[in-house]
Order: structure tokens, then sequence, then C-alpha cells
């Protein structure tokens, strides 16, 4: 595969390292009640996951119970996210990713390992006391666009000029890391498409930059890609897909020939064993919808790589074609902590 050798502002941007790809800084808002109280929307969370506070022998109001369930997950996703443990697309909903990140949280606390977000696993995330959601204000640089529909035809994707967002919440969502459902959910009655809005989103930058990483290892049963030091220490995890049954992962030891941001995707139907009758060789602009995303790191093994997504609610739950694939946000994460030459390890 092809790549274009140029680094984007966008990469830049899902790394952190602008202010919020040209949008000015984001103010936080209140932190939660036991910290100071603010006329903000304040996040209730009860002391056991998906149960809310009630008096003994009280009824369960079903939906407060559930309102509870998804303040309190959604807190504990951006408090993973910030540890460098990422949970995959923010939702407020337990599932697969989340799970996985609260495993390996346990474990390097030294925590019975139970997936789930148990009592002292809750109090162990808020060690980081931050606030979970910031109310952040948009700018033009994000409702500008060119915004467009974008086909799912491969044929068809190789006539657009880039491959840029569909809508403005599709590319809020990857820049706070969160489903854009969800950022409805958040804004009830904002404007998404005026500038100068004020929305509340998930509190996901501002971390510090990932040290180089020593190597690369990935791990096809938990479908999690881990960096560790040079001591053996986990630096950070991701959710990944991780091949299939027709395209399984090339399991073994490979390394990184090269770290490419904003890729050119060279699309040949050949190399896939579900590519539509007619098919053929094509260009496909670069931009976060472009099939590879917006990082290729192309393996020592032909036609391998770890790199985005177009589509980061399926990372960890659908398959791939044999490749390693990120959402854009930890792609960028990740490229920005490799180099060519790192040893790259794909585990069963």
């Amino acid at each position: 595969m092809s790549k274009s050798h140029t680094l984007p502002l966008l990469v830049a941007a899902l790394l952190g390292t602008l202010p919020l790809a040209h949008a000015q800084q984001a103010v936080l808002a209140p932190a939660p009640a036991q910290q100071q109280p603010a006329p903000a929307p304040q996040q209730q969370t009860p002391a056991v996951a998906g149960q809310a506070p009630a008096q003994a022998g009280a009824p369960v109001d079903p939906a407060a119970a559930k309102k509870a369930e998804f303040e309190r997950n959604l807190r504990a996703q951006v408090l993973l996210d910030r540890a460098n443990l990422s949970p995959g697309e923010i939702d407020g909903a337990y599932g697969s990713n989340m799970r996985q990140a609260l495993s390996t949280f346990q474990s390097l606390r030294k925590l019975p390992v139970t997936g789930k977000l148990d009592a002292a696993t809750w109090e162990a995330l808020n060690a980081d006391n931050s606030p979970h959601l910031v109310t952040y204000t948009l700018v033009e640089a994000d409702v500008a666009g060119p915004f467009r529909p974008v086909p799912s035809d491969m044929m068809e994707k190789a006539k657009l000029p880039e491959l840029g967002y569909a809508n403005v919440l599709e590319g809020l969502g990857e820049k706070f890391h969160a489903k854009p459902a969800m950022l409805e959910r958040l804004n009830p009655g904002k404007d998404f498409g005026r500038a100068g809005e004020q929305i509340v989103v998930p509190n996901v930058h501002g971390k510090q930059p990932l040290p180089k990483a020593a190597k690369v290892v990935v791990k096809e049963g938990p479908k999690v890609l881990q960096l560790y030091d040079a001591a053996g220490g986990l630096i950070a995890q991701y959710p990944v897909s991780t091949g299939s049954a027709n395209d399984p992962l090339p399991i073994g030891t490979w390394k990184i020939n090269g770290v490419h941001a904003n890729p050119t995707y060279h699309y040949n139907p050949k190399l896939f064993w579900d590519a539509e009758p007619g098919d053929k060789k094509a260009k496909i602009a670069p931009g976060p919808n472009n099939p590879v995303g917006v990082v290729w790191i192309d393996l020592s093994k032909e036609h391998y790589g770890i790199h985005g997504t177009p589509v980061p609610g399926h990372v960890g739950k659908t398959e791939s074609h044999g490749c390693i694939r990120l959402t854009n946000w930890s792609a960028a994460e990740v490229a920005g902590a490799v180099g060519a030459g790192l040893e790259v390890v794909l585990e069963s």
C-alpha cells in the first residue's frame, strides 16, 4: 500500500498537540458536587454501578437508575481515557471495550480483576478528581466543513477529492472521543452548526503526550493494542479490531517500516475476498473517512499495518481484513509513540 507522507493538522489535533483543531481553549465545567458547587449540570453518581441511591425498602425508579448508570459509566470512561487505557468511543454504556480497559486498570492497581465497575475500582479511578465534562465553544473551523455524505462503494469513494467528515457531529465526536449521539444527549436543544454555541463534551484533552514506546503488543483474544516501555511497563492500551476467519491476524513478531499520516489509500480488489464484482484498482483520497483513517503504520508483513478507521464505534466489535484497526484518535496517539524499526508482537 502506498501512503502520503504529509503530516496533517488533523492528526495533530487528534493528538491534542494543537488547541482542539484551531478552536479556542475549552473552559472547564464545574467539578462534581463533592469538589465544589457550581451552576453547570452535575453528574450524580451512585456508589454501586447501575444502582441509584435509595432508602432501604424504597421502590427503585427504573428511569432514574438507568440515568445514574449512564452518568457513572460516562465518568469512568473519561477517566480511563485520561489514564491512557482507552474504552474506545465514549458512549456512557458498559461494553466489551470498557470491560477490557477496566480489567487492565484493576491489574495495574492490584485490585481484583473483574472487568466491572465495582466500588474499589470506582474509588481508585476517582483518584483523578478532574471534572469529566467540560464546556467548549464551537468555532468556525468546527462548523465550516465542507461536509458531504461518504459513499460505501470504493469506486464512488475514489471520485471524491477528499474523505472529510460527513457532518459536524462526526468531527466533534472524533475530537472528543465520543459517540455523536451521546454528544446530542448531553446537549439537548444546542445548535451544533453555529459557531459560538457552547456545548458540554468529555474532558479528554490536555493529557501529557505518550513517551516513546519500546514495543507494541497486539492481543487478538481481548482485542487490545498495548504500548510498553523499555522496562516492560505498560504505557497505554487501546481496543482494536484484529482480523477474521478469511483474513486472520498474522501471528508473530514484526517490525514497523514507517509511520505515515494522512494516507492515500491504494485500493486493490484482488487483495480482498469480499471485493465487489467489477471493482478496479483505485486511489482513495486522504481524510478521516479514508478506509484506513488518518494514520497508516506500515508493518514488515506485506500489505499489513496498524491504522485508523472511519467507523470508531465498530472498533473491538467487528472483524478486519487482517490489519490492526483503531479509532482515528487512538491511531494518532500510537503514531506519536512509535517509529520505524520498533518491534510489534501479534499474539493470539
